[in-house]
């Protein structure tokens, strides 16, 4: 099943026939719970959730009738079958009126009760699939979000493309704001899941405490505040794909109990007994390098290599080079079309701010500078002046030493380290070409070819100090 159906609830105060009930309804794989007074069904229909209700019309206390009143008035979209030993047309009329779907005297046939759950069943599926298909509607996830022409996001647009169709799990690793988001949802868009439910989780945002009853789920008095049932996300992602973010935050507790789950997709709610069975395709990703939270003790070796059947690396902003005006123009565009503002492109001086900075926010930092201009312009191209001066952004990353990460050469290393100081020294002299070249001792030929190597745009307004050029630059 594509969406796991609640229990049937049987209200009917003799006992045999509550048992008869239960075994033909089981028999045909329905959840059942079945109790012998209405009082006692309403309690269980404020805490837990049902797809239907089966009443006998004649019950000790109060009668299937007023049951059916009080229930319909309360749920009016639960569907709800009265069965009586006492048939009359009169009484069928009542029943209706009170709010049953179907009437069934006794002694009935069994596929008569079966057909009329079948009913219900469809109805509670079809009504699920079309919340679900309506909340996605307002989410878009697609290839073409996965915006940029380096090498590696050719790469990766390639990969994604290969590995969507099967359903290998996959790990996402990078720094916080590249898009691992965007590469999991892509994922799932083009896989054969993609008209099932596509689930996210964020295990850095839910407490330690919670999580393991946001995934799985718990019963009724499993905790203090658990006043009924609770359908897990991996319950709602049946069927289709389930996005852990930031798992490297999840406590090795509940790793351990994940670690479970991939063996062969079975889970006990929190409270709970009965094993659980779900079809999902699970994507993790964290920003954290995953090696060192191994070698910490945080994260479990076992849990990884589970997890990384495949591995996307996204690479920072800085390294992407003119990736970072194709992403500037992109979100202009898309900025431009939702705040109603006439800006139609980004001016040379502030390309040039934007290709010296170093993007420690890396795509999500460019997508607020971006906004952030937009609602600051006055003219019809975004000027240095509307964009940030970068100075508290640069401070967070010259404060530590570079990070071994085993993946880059000794020439890619040296390039990142002369283009970040470069990008730095013209930032300082505000892009003046001489000023920078006199503070790093060479000529101002030689900086323009490092910049050309390095892919920092160079500009034709770089020869002498700021201001000026700024004055130039805030014409319309």
């Amino acid at each position: 099943m594509s969406v796991r159906l609640p229990p049937v609830l049987v209200v009917d105060d003799e006992k045999n026939m509550r048992l008869s009930l239960k075994t033909v309804l089981t028999d045909e794989s329905y959840p059942v719970r079945a109790v012998e007074s209405a009082e006692e069904a309403l309690g269980l229909l404020e805490r837990e959730e049902f797809f239907m209700v089966i009443t006998d019309a004649r019950l000790g206390g109060m009668s299937g009738y007023e049951f059916l009143g009080k229930a319909r008035a309360k749920w009016p979209d639960l569907p709800m079958v009265m069965i009586t030993a006492y048939a009359t047309p009169k009484l069928a009329v009542e029943a209706i009126q009170a709010g049953a779907i179907d009437y069934l005297p006794k002694p009935f046939a069994p596929e008569e009760l079966l057909h009329a759950v079948a009913r219900c069943a469809e109805r509670y599926r079809l009504l699920r699939e079309n919340a679900n298909l309506r909340a996605r509607a307002t989410e878009t996830w697609s290839l073409e979000q996965i915006v940029g022409e380096c090498p590696k996001m050719h790469e990766l647009r390639q990969l994604i493309q290969t590995v969507a169709p099967t359903d290998a799990r996959v790990l996402v690793l990078g720094e916080s704001g590249t898009g691992k988001e965007l590469v999991a949802g892509a994922l799932h868009s083009l896989s054969h899941r993609s008209r099932a439910s596509y689930v996210r989780i964020n295990c850095a945002a839910i407490p330690e405490t919670l999580l393991e009853s946001e995934l799985f789920g718990h019963e009724k008095g499993a905790f203090t505040g658990a006043l009924k049932q609770k359908l897990g996300r991996v319950e709602e992602a049946d069927g289709g794909t389930i996005f852990l973010d930031e798992i490297a935050d999840m406590s090795r507790p509940l790793q351990a109990k994940l670690l479970r789950f991939l063996e062969d997709g079975s889970f006990t709610r929190v409270g709970g007994t009965q094993e659980l069975r779900v079809n999902v395709r699970l994507i993790a990703a964290t920003n954290r390098d995953i090696i060192d939270t191994i070698r910490e003790g945080q994260f479990r070796e076992d849990l990884f290599h589970r997890l990384n059947v495949m591995q996307f690396r996204l690479p920072p902003l800085r390294v992407r080079g003119d990736d970072i005006l194709l992403l500037a123009d992109y979100f202009l565009r898309n900025f431009g079309v939702s705040m109603n503002r006439n800006v139609r492109a980004i001016s040379r001086a502030a390309r040039q701010k934007l290709l010296s900075h170093h993007w420690p926010g890396n795509v999500r930092e460019l997508r607020n500078v971006i906004e952030r201009a937009l609602i600051l312009e006055t003219t019809n191209e975004i000027q240095t002046l509307s964009l940030p001066d970068f100075q508290l952004e640069g401070r967070l990353h010259k404060s530590e030493s570079p990070t071994i990460t085993g993946t880059e050469s000794l020439d890619d290393r040296m390039a990142n380290f002369e283009r970040e100081l470069i990008s730095a020294m013209l930032e300082q002299n505000r892009f003046s070409l001489t000023r920078t070249a006199e503070q790093l001792k060479i000529s101002r030929h030689a900086l323009r070819y490092r910049m050309q190597r390095l892919n920092i745009a160079t500009g034709a307004e770089g020869d002498e100090d700021a201001p000026p050029l700024q004055k130039k630059d805030s014409l319309p």
